[in-house]
Parts: C-alpha cells; structure tokens; sequence
C-alpha cells in the first residue's frame, strides 16, 4: 500500500467536505511537504490519465477529489434521467435525519446512521434536497447541512415543523395489536392462544 493510494482513499472517504494537508499529514504520520508533494503528483496523474475521470481540486485549505469538467454534461444528463429520479435507501434514511436533526455535518449523520454517508450526501445535494447551512467553528470547519427551499416545495411543506412527529408514530406501532413481526401466527399457534 503505497502513499498515494492511501491518500486517494482518503480523499474518497471525505467526499465532497475535503480534507486538509495537516489533517493528512497528521493521519499518515508523515512531514507535510510530503504529503503535499503526493498531492501534486496525485493531481498531475489524475490529469495525465485519459482513461480516468477524476481530477483532485484544492478548495480554500482542503483538498477535493472530483470528476473532471469535461463530464460535467454527462452527470448533468445522468441527473435528469428518469433512472436517476429514485433515492437509495441510504439517501432516504440521510434525508430524513437531515431533515429532523439539521442543521447536522456528515460525521453525525455517519453516526447516527452507523455507515459512511458521504455518496447520499452528494446526491442528495445534486438533487438539491439539502444544502450548506454554514460551517462547524473548530478543526476540519465541517459543513452544516440542511433541508432546502425545494425540498419543503418537493414535500409540500411551509413549515419544517409540519414534518410528521416521530414519537407519535414510533407510539402509534407500539399500539399496533399485532406485533410486525413475520413468525408471530407460527409462535401464537405453539403457545395454544
């Protein structure tokens, strides 16, 4: 495993937030004119190698891993296509924590939700269903992100508190007679009820 691979897969894991040269340097124990060096090499590869579309950006003090530009009118297309129009799961779950939780940084949403989160994020910010609220105040200036204008628009919301409560409806399935479970006939029969 060599340093630009594990830079690369850094850069990856981040997404669309970035990483910072010191924050690299500091997680692969290595000087910062190396690791800044890499960059720079990692960026030059990038741009040599017609078969890849990335490219690696530098935005304000972090580092990015993007497309290149000349794809921007497929991802556009791609976007539009009505077999892009469905969220994952993995999106729906990041919207909804989003949406309840905001303004939130995808650290938390990464823990809440017990995975990585970064790919929902971006779609859901190519969608425009969230967006950047701000910046945390501390290390790493973490993005804040937050329902948008067309996602209240979308879901037919003027309010964020017109969201459905959660309590009730987690209240509402405990009411539930028959528990959700798929094996409760089998059990209830055993037990002679």
């Amino acid at each position: 495993m060599n340093q630009l691979s594990q830079i690369e897969a850094m850069l990856f894991v981040v997404g669309e937030e970035g990483i910072s040269l010191e924050e690299l340097a500091f997680t692969l124990k290595r000087p910062t004119p190396e690791i800044y060096q890499n960059i720079i090499d990692l960026r030059e590869s990038y741009e040599e190698n017609e078969t890849s579309a990335l490219t690696l950006l530098e935005v304000g003090n972090h580092f990015v891993l993007s497309t290149k530009k000349k794809f921007a009118p497929l991802l556009k297309e791609f976007a539009r296509s009505p077999m892009a129009n469905r969220l994952s799961q993995a999106a729906l779950e990041t919207l909804s924590i989003i949406a309840y939780k905001q303004p939130v940084t995808r650290s938390e949403i990464d823990e809440l939700r017990g995975v990585q989160s970064s790919g929902a994020v971006q779609t859901l910010v190519a969608r425009q269903l969230i967006e950047e609220k701000g910046r945390v105040d501390g290390p790493g200036r973490a993005i804040l992100y937050g329902t948008s204008a067309y996602f209240m628009d979308y879901f037919g919301l003027k309010d964020i508190e017109e969201l459905p409560d959660v309590q009730k409806m987690e209240a509402d399935l405990a009411d539930e007679e028959e528990p959700l479970d798929l094996f409760y006939d089998r059990f209830k029969e055993e037990d002679g009820q």
